[in-house]
Order: C-alpha cells, then sequence, then structure tokens
C-alpha cells in the first residue's frame, strides 16, 4: 500500500526541525551586543542561553565561558533551557512512536491511531519551541545582564529556532490531520486491518502450449493397391452395387433375386 503523502510530509519536516532545533538550543547566540561602551569596537558579545562567548571581527577570535550571573539569573533563561531541553526530548519519542504507526516499508495500511499519536507529541514539541523563542525576542532589550549599553540585536540561534518549531507543528499537524481524516479507513475505502481477512497467495501453474505438426495430407488420386480404382466393377462387389446395375447384374447369381446391401 501507498503511503498517504501527508504522513511523508511530517515524517520529513519533524527531523529537520529537530535538528534546527539543536542547533538554536546549543549554540550562544540568542542575541549579539555591539558598541559596547569601554571595549573595543570590533568586541561583539554574543549571549545563548547556555553559554556567553566574546567575537572579535578582526581578529575573528572567539571567547566562550563568559561568566554573567546577572544574564543566567533571569526567568527566561531558565525557562528556554527547561523548554527547549523538554522539546528535543517529546521530538524524540514523537518520532519513535510516530515511525512504527506509518509503516512505509510494509505492504499494510498505516495505524492510523499510532501515527497521530506520533504527530501530537511533535505537534506539542514544535509548540514548546516557540514558546521561549517568542518570549525571548518579545522581552529581548529587557533581559538584564553585566555588561549595560551597546546595541542589541537578535542572533541567529532566534531565526534557527523559529523556523524549527514552525517545521515541526507543520509536521506533526499535518499527521494529525491525516488521523482524524482517514482513522481505520473510513475517507480511503480501506479496511481496518483487524477486519482483513488474510489469504494465502498460491501460484497459478500456465499450462504449457506444444505445437504439434499436421497430419493432414493432400488426397492423391493414385491408389496404394496394384490395381486401378477404374479396373474396378460393379461385378467385383455384388453387395455394393448401384442401383441401376442390379437388374443387369443379378443373373449371375443363378436367377436368385438381389438384395440390397443394407438388408
Amino acid at each position: 500500500m501507498r503511503t498517504p503523502g501527508m504522513l511523508i510530509f511530517g515524517l520529513v519536516l519533524a527531523p529537520c526541525g529537530w535538528i534546527l532545533d539543536l542547533t538554536s538550543t546549543v549554540a550562544p547566540n540568542w542575541r549579539e551586543i555591539r558598541s559596547l561602551p569601554n571595549e573595543s569596537p570590533d568586541l561583539i558579545l554574543q549571549q545563548g542561553i547556555w553559554d556567553i562567548c566574546q567575537a572579535f571581527e578582526s581578529s575573528r577570535d572567539i571567547n566562550c565561558n563568559q561568566q554573567d550571573d546577572t544574564y543566567f539569573a533571569n526567568e527566561i533563561i531558565r525557562v528556554a533551557q527547561g523548554l527547549m531541553i523538554a522539546s528535543l526530548l517529546v521530538t524524540l519519542i514523537g518520532l519513535a512512536v510516530a515511525i512504527p504507526g506509518v509503516r512505509c516499508w510494509a505492504n499494510r495500511p498505516p495505524n492510523w491511531t499510532v501515527a497521530g499519536l506520533g504527530g501530537i507529541l511533535i505537534f506539542l514539541s514544535g509548540v514548546m519551541t516557540i514558546i521561549p523563542i517568542a518570549w525571548y525576542t518579545h522581552i529581548l532589550t529587557e533581559v538584564t545582564t553585566v555588561s549595560t549599553g551597546g546595541s542589541i540585536r537578535v542572533g541567529f540561534s532566534i531565526v534557527l529556532g523559529y523556523i524549527g518549531g514552525i517545521m515541526e507543528v507543520l509536521g506533526g499537524g499535518a499527521m494529525v490531520i491525516v488521523m482524524c481524516r482517514c482513522c481505520d479507513g473510513k475517507n480511503r475505502g480501506e479496511k481496518p486491518e483487524s477486519s482483513t481477512a488474510r489469504f494465502t497467495h498460491t501460484k497459478t501453474t500456465v499450462p504449457r502450449r506444444i505445437e504439434v505438426p499436421s497430419i493432414s495430407r493432400s488426397r492423391s488420386s493414385a491408389s496404394s493397391v496394384p490395381y486401378s480404382k477404374d479396373s474396378l466393377d460393379d461385378g467385383d462387389f455384388p453387395r455394393a452395387k448401384t442401383p441401376g446395375n442390379r437388374s443387369t447384374s443379378s443373373t449371375s447369381y443363378s436367377g436368385r433375386p438381389s438384395y440390397d446391401a443394407d438388408l
């Protein structure tokens, strides 16, 4: 059986979204602070939810593991850490549930309930990613830190987090829609797997056609006996006489009346 396109769509988007979420979680670039007072003009302070790095544009050097207790004490940082980790785990669980339900490698209809349950988990993981990303973006300039001043910009981790979360929401939502519309094959003309009779396929043997040479021969006027057909007359076969010659040949049999051969 062909796997529905919506299920394949969900199974493709979910792993892609998970990779983007993982990059957004571990990368220390949720926001960038430039033009810090009393600092080098090419210094860029990159802040994430797990680490803070100092990058220099001129030398391209990056120094991570910067200490900033004020920054990590913000509520949004603790919430983002918990939700991003939970989102990654829920996505993996959703894929582990959805893949056996889809069964795209087997010639059997998908298990719509199991595949839909996996889609729900993937959908929730996308929501758990978007919540901290959107919250952090909303209070981007209000997150306190030791380094004050400068211009604050959105980092690439926020962008990747948004894209990954949306992909997971779309993928999980597609699988849930398929479960609602095609549960037990009601809208696809399929029968549930439990009520489908199983038959063993027996190979039918096709009889082989054999060409038999034709044995018909054309009739020949020549006879295979030593005499020809013209030498035979009615006198040689008295019981097979023609009606016209009966009276003529009847005298050769001692005056006895001739009888028809059929009698």
